[in-house]
């Protein structure tokens, strides 16, 4: 039986095998077969590839802006060469299908593609004869070693939401991402290097929560960006705030989906199969609360019909639907929070539990679940199950659905189906909830638009992606100057004249 291969830490451009006594096991959810060791970074070796980055600053931010959007663009072509080996790679180690996977890396890739634009994002601004022969202009400039911080459900996207836009805008890089499937992101960021990248700017380190708070405290990182839980990226924000870093956290949801009776009813209910039930529903914008409105309550039939025709199957299989749950821990607190709804009342119509898939009867899987008449109290509204659950309620009027969301703690992700414009206008006017979709049931937004959220969905001002990620990135110094003064006398007020 051939060893089991130990994933290396990427730092100062090089690939080094960590020196830890701690390693995991990184898992096949479908087989339970260890696939890989990843280590937990020593603190030595996280100083270490915090100091390569800081050193790798010095010339990075001088590096032109046009040398670093070419590497983007290298970094690009190499992505979309490398497609099918890195969607083979997520598929591996989190579960997810093939096709699926393949999705993540092209949303991951619009991202790279975006941060290839800095040389038009990153402008100041510029004031001539602001006063009398003083000219006032803004440099924006990058702001040092950053990190991010990242979950296993999008384990090439999330990186890309991430250390794309930031190296380009003139930072240094350190990224953590998920232990639990860290392979594809080690392999994105070796692409990186193939691609131009200096040694030292992008490093990876694996690790735990250890690793995570060291980040946070550590005094030479400007910036940290967290996409994940809501505990935990609560803890990162405080944390990191109160070591006098910038950060933002985008954490939990529950993602409601809005049906208007004069929707149309194939289009909507095919949407909202596949919103609630892909990915095996880890998805931070995956839809899990259906609010159906007036006669569209007559469809969940229909709806349970269509659910119940999806393949549930190992990732690999190129006609699966959903793929397996990322672990046991992961199944046994999904099938958990099935059987409290069951206790709190809620009416199971289509149950996913003990489910076995033939070869695979060892994976975490569940299959598409479906709970009537949940309520705003019980355990399954209240949580992020994080699994292919869907809760569906239901409202007489479009007024009663936007009120029932507004009162959840949550805002990243809503949609609503209908044709009426009307009631468009009124939902994306009234709803607070960061991104909205109208017949669009999970609306991630392009690139060249922030990812945003709400409440307990968000913290932070600034958002990934779009102008807030440039601002994010980057400090902004102003500069007033003169350079044709006259001899005058002494000014002791404020005043610019």
């Amino acid at each position: 039986m051939s060893a089991v291969p130990r994933i290396p830490l990427l730092v100062g451009g090089k690939l080094v095998q960590s020196k830890t006594t701690e390693w995991r096991d990184v898992l096949n959810p479908a087989t339970q077969e260890v696939v890989a060791q990843v280590p937990f970074a020593t603190q030595e070796e996280l100083d270490h590839a915090v100091a390569n980055a800081k050193e790798a600053f010095k010339s990075w931010r001088a590096t032109s802006q046009s040398k670093r959007t070419q590497i983007m663009m290298n970094l690009a072509r190499l992505v979309r060469d490398n497609i099918k080996p890195l969607a083979k790679s997520i598929s591996l180690e989190h579960g997810k299908t093939l096709p699926d996977a393949e999705g993540e890396v092209g949303r991951g890739l619009e991202v790279i593609e975006h941060a290839c634009a800095m040389t038009s994002l990153q402008l100041g601004e510029y004031a001539e004869n602001a006063a009398t022969g003083i000219d006032v202009y803004t440099l924006i400039q990058p702001l040092g070693v950053c990190a991010g911080i990242t979950a296993f459900n999008f384990p090439i996207m999330l990186p890309c939401f991430m250390f794309p836009m930031a190296i380009t805008a003139g930072n240094t890089f350190i990224l953590k991402p998920s232990e639990q499937d860290p392979s594809s992101s080690l392999m994105l960021a070796q692409l990186a290097l193939e691609a131009g990248l200096p040694p030292g700017v992008l490093n990876v380190i694996h690790g735990g929560p250890d690793t995570a708070n060291g980040l946070c405290d550590h005094p030479d990182i400007k910036a940290i960006s967290f996409i994940g839980s809501t505990h935990v990226g609560t803890h990162i924000y405080e944390r990191a705030s109160k070591a006098g870093k910038r950060c933002q956290s985008m954490m939990g949801a529950k993602n409601h989906c809005v049906i208007l009776p004069d929707a149309d009813k194939e289009v909507a209910l095919n949407q909202l199969v596949g919103a609630a039930f892909g990915a095996a529903g880890q998805r931070c914008m995956a839809t899990s609360v259906a609010v159906l409105v007036g006669e569209a309550r007559d469809w969940l039939p229909d709806f349970v019909e269509r659910a119940k025709k999806l393949k549930v199957n190992i990732g690999s299989d190129s006609s699966a639907d959903l793929g397996p749950l990322v672990s046991p821990t992961a199944l046994k607190r999904v099938e958990g929070l099935i059987q409290k709804g069951v206790d709190e009342g809620a009416e199971l119509l289509l149950d996913g539990r003990n489910l076995t898939v033939k070869g695979y009867e060892k994976g975490n899987f569940v299959g598409p679940t479906i709970f009537n008449g949940v309520t705003a109290d019980m355990t399954i509204y209240r949580e992020e199950v994080f699994g292919p659950v869907l809760c569906v309620a239901g409202v007489d009027t479009l007024e009663e659905a936007v009120d029932y969301i507004n009162q959840n703690p949550n805002g990243n992700g809503v949609a609503i189906f209908t044709q009426d414009g009307g009631a468009a206008r009124y939902f994306q006017h009234n709803i607070d909830v960061g991104q909205i979709g109208i017949n669009i049931p999970i609306p991630v937004p392009v690139a060249w638009f922030s990812f945003t959220g709400s409440r307990a969905s968000k913290l932070g001002d600034l958002g990934p992606n779009g102008k807030q990620a440039v601002h994010f990135w980057t400090q902004t110094k102003t500069v007033t100057a003169r350079w044709q003064a006259h001899a005058q006398g002494v000014n002791t007020t404020i005043s610019m004249k």
